[in-house]
């Protein structure tokens, strides 16, 4: 997805109308291993602000690591060997299709084009699929972005189901038997991160549809 990211996710660059992006925030928190990325994982803010979210959105996971890793190479090995490599298919893949089991993978990815083209995206960067976390993250910070700078009451209200239908139809399905698989294999940091993503979404899925009915 053709959208900015700064080096580094601090809270003051990742504001959109006063408020904290999650989106963009989590998705550079699950982008591929870097010195910048670490530096930001291990960071007394990340861990804090993580702290701070596993309480606000009731998050509970099994997992009990909330822990950094030791160093850069621990952090790389385990995020490679986790979500990127692995025969036939990484433990746990960031692919929104490697969890359809209603639907063919090509028809997921289809889907996720299809939204994408609403806005008149399209997916420039080689480095994730169209159906990555990472992607599907960058395009819900793009909407509420566009939303939150929407010129019309009826281009918010559109925008507003955009977003909650996509959470709907891709994250909310495929994101909770990733973090099931994540949690049993219990890695510092990343099985914390996806529950309170996972929390995070659930929590704004409910508080949009709550704005259609107000």
């Amino acid at each position: 997805m053709n959208t900015p990211s700064p080096n580094l996710p601090t809270i003051e660059n990742k504001r959109v109308s006063g408020e904290l992006d999650f989106y963009r925030l989590f998705a550079y928190c699950f982008g591929l291993p870097s010195t910048e990325r670490f530096a930001w994982l291990a960071s007394r803010e990340c861990r804090a602000l993580l702290k701070s979210l596993v309480s606000d959105l009731d998050c509970t996971t099994k997992s009990g690591r909330a822990d950094r890793f030791a160093d850069y190479q621990g952090y790389e090995a385990a995020y490679l060997a986790i979500f990127e490599v692995g025969a036939p298919a990484p433990p746990v893949p960031l692919l929104d299709s490697a969890y359809s089991r209603s639907e063919p993978a090509q028809q997921v990815v289809l889907d996720c084009v299809n939204f994408y083209d609403v806005l008149g995206l399209r997916s420039l960067d080689v480095v994730f699929p169209s159906d990555h976390l990472v992607t599907q993250l960058e395009f819900l910070a793009a909407v509420r972005y566009l939303r939150t700078a929407g010129e019309s009451a009826e281009q918010e209200t559109q925008l507003r189901r955009l977003e909650r239908d996509f959470i709907e139809r891709h994250l909310l399905t495929w994101l909770p038997v990733a973090q099931k698989k994540l949690e049993g294999l219990n890695p510092p940091v990343f099985p914390v991160l996806l529950c309170v993503l996972h929390s995070y979404l659930r929590k704004e899925f409910a508080r949009l549809g709550a704005l259609e009915v107000s």
